[in-house]
């Protein structure tokens, strides 16, 4: 085989990944916007609080109270002191009390990290 069909081969090698990559973006993102539901996970280095879906989660940061929803906005913030609000989706409202923490949510996932 000559250098040249060796160097297209290469290439046509090296674009099916990211075409690949394209399609499963896609593929999450309709996934995204179908989700009804948000994945809460709240846990300390050796406790975990909450693992589970959930319709909502209320908390507060320094400038003030904010409800996370499904295909919410990708963000992290610090928590202030207070009281989260979690409406599960199986049914029955938690309230975890907390000092500080850090919040990431990300693709209808928020995850919480308490006592840093």
């Amino acid at each position: 085989m000559s250098e040249e069909k060796k160097a297209e081969s290469s290439k046509v090698e090296e674009t099916k990944p990211a075409e690949e990559s394209k399609e499963q973006k896609k593929a999450k993102d309709e996934e995204f916007k179908k989700t009804s539901s948000i994945h809460i996970k709240i846990y300390s280095p050796f406790q975990t609080y909450f693992d589970d879906e959930a319709e909502t989660i209320s908390a507060e940061n320094a400038t003030g109270p904010f409800d996370i929803l499904p295909q919410h906005h990708n963000f992290i913030t610090l928590l202030v002191p207070c009281e989260l609000d979690i409406k599960a989706s199986k049914g029955g409202d938690k309230k975890i009390k907390i000092n500080r923490a850090v919040m990431h949510v990300r693709r209808n996932n928020v995850t919480i990290f308490l006592d840093v």
